[in-house]
């Protein structure tokens, strides 16, 4: 008889762990157990002696499982079942579904293989609950990697780009950087435009801030636009001052951004977009602005 029990395979290598729970596969029993027509015995077995076999002691995988569990495992005994080329999802036993099926196979080599894997399923609990602390600690590790991974992409998202150039037909990519630096306020954005028209509207309708809008007289955004914009919005007060010429955002008073273009012509011209970084720039400005919107 070809005694798979004195054959160098390693039962201990077949328990797997699917959804928290140690399980054999199908085609791994079906080797261990010698069934001439593999996989389709034991299904058989299981097809024929349903309500001997509970979720809880078996179950088919769904296709994504099936894959993920495919993946995992390149070389295991996955790969040596010829996993690859089955046309059907996988089944998994726990350690109940293995010693049931062996009572129904009713084979000598099926008690005798039982055994084996009962004791196997033994050791695997053993062996977790010696090394609980390592498995512990490198869930732990593991979580906390996850975390810092999400911190550190949350850094770069936000990481300021000191300066930007927009070539002449970049229009959204100029739009949508405008519209990441407006959303970036939490209470406040002060925009310097001499010459804001509708497009400005187009601009802030959807952020959340309270918007202030420093403009010359010359501008083409009329009181009465103004006016039908804020009974539907309610959040753009204007201010018209000639003595301002190139164009701002700030942002809550802190963050100035120069723009060297109009935002009603926004990607239709090369223009730059720079952060200020200088300290008293940055306060001058503030304050000069601050008392125009105060005055």
């Amino acid at each position: 008889m070809d005694n798979l029990i004195n054959a160098k395979i390693k039962v201990e290598d077949m328990i797997l762990e699917v959804n928290g729970k140690q399980v054999m596969i199908d085609s791994d029993l079906a080797k261990l157990y010698q069934c001439k027509n593999g996989t389709k015995e034991i299904n058989q077995a299981v097809k024929n002696n349903l309500e001997k076999f509970p979720e809880r002691f078996s179950w088919i995988l769904s296709e994504e499982e099936s894959l993920n569990l495919r993946s995992k495992i390149l070389t295991s005994s996955l790969e040596s079942s010829n996993h690859g080329g089955r046309r059907y999802n996988i089944r998994v036993f726990t350690e109940q579904g293995v010693a049931m099926l062996a009572t129904i196979l009713k084979s000598k080599i099926a008690v005798e293989v039982s055994i084996r894997i009962m004791d196997a399923f033994v050791l695997m609990r053993h062996f977790i609950n010696e090394n609980k602390d390592i498995y512990y600690s490198l869930n732990k590790i593991n979580n906390e990697l996850a975390q810092h991974d999400e911190k550190i992409n949350y850094i770069f998202s936000k990481f300021d780009k000191k300066e930007q150039l927009f070539l002449p037909g970049e229009v959204y990519s100029a739009y949508s950087e405008i519209l990441n630096i407006l959303n970036d306020s939490e209470k406040e954005v002060i925009i310097i435009d001499a010459y804001a028209d509708k497009t400005l509207l187009d601009f802030i309708k959807d952020i959340d801030s309270k918007i202030v809008l420093i403009t010359s007289n010359k501008s083409r955004l009329e009181d009465v636009i103004i006016s039908k914009f804020n009974k539907q919005y309610n959040k753009l007060k204007v201010v018209r001052n000639n003595k301002l010429h190139d164009r701002y955002i700030i942002i809550d008073r802190k963050n100035v951004y120069h723009i060297g273009t109009s935002l009603n012509h926004v990607g239709e011209k090369m223009f730059s977009l720079n952060k200020l970084d200088d300290e008293i720039i940055k306060e001058t400005l503030i304050n000069y602005v601050t008392l125009i919107i105060e005055k």
